[in-house]
């Protein structure tokens, strides 16, 4: 399903939403598309728009200052790509760093995607005490990152540059 990326008037992302609703803002007349995907369209009788990948609100909305994106299960699968901190292949689940059990907590610091073989293999126990290695730390990506990694700013030709701020992910993807 395509998400659009919903950008304030000035230029700051503020959300994603369905590929209804943001062609929904574009015909109201409440956004302008500021990206599209390439060679597809929205038609219609009276219709004919590129599919926005990105819209930019036409007026400024106030937002409440948010200092933290929230962590969620399909956060951290989407700020790892799908991709197993110990072996990267694909990543179906995720792993708790420090396990639950000995007092770790859902938060962005101590949980990475994981395949389910290499989960079970690390069982309950921290990666020293399995004898695995991380190939990637985890980290905490601002909100606007989760934004931007949410619509795959990180896929080649996914979003334009002067969108695509300097991401964690770069840090992420080298060796620990």
């Amino acid at each position: 399903m395509l998400r659009t990326l919903v950008l304030n008037g000035s230029y700051e992302p503020l959300s994603t939403v369905s590929l209804r609703r943001a062609v929904v803002l574009v015909l109201q007349q409440k956004a302008d598309v500021e990206h599209a995907h390439p060679g597809l369209r929205v038609r219609a009788a009276s219709v004919d728009l590129p599919v926005p990948q990105v819209i930019r609100l036409r007026r400024y909305v106030k937002v409440p200052f948010r200092q933290r994106a929230p962590w969620s299960r399909r956060g951290v699968l989407v700020r790892d790509r799908h991709r197993c901190a110990y072996c990267g292949r694909k990543a179906t689940t995720i792993d708790h760093v420090l396990p639950r059990s000995q007092g770790g907590q859902d938060t962005w610091l101590n949980t990475v995607a994981a395949c389910s073989e290499d989960n079970h293999r690390k069982a309950d126990r921290t990666p020293a005490q399995a004898g695995m290695r991380l190939l990637s730390q985890p980290f905490e990506p601002t909100p606007a990152d989760a934004l931007l990694l949410a619509v795959g700013a990180q896929e080649a030709g996914g979003l334009p540059d002067w969108l695509v701020p300097a991401l964690p992910l770069a840090r992420s993807a080298a060796p620990a």
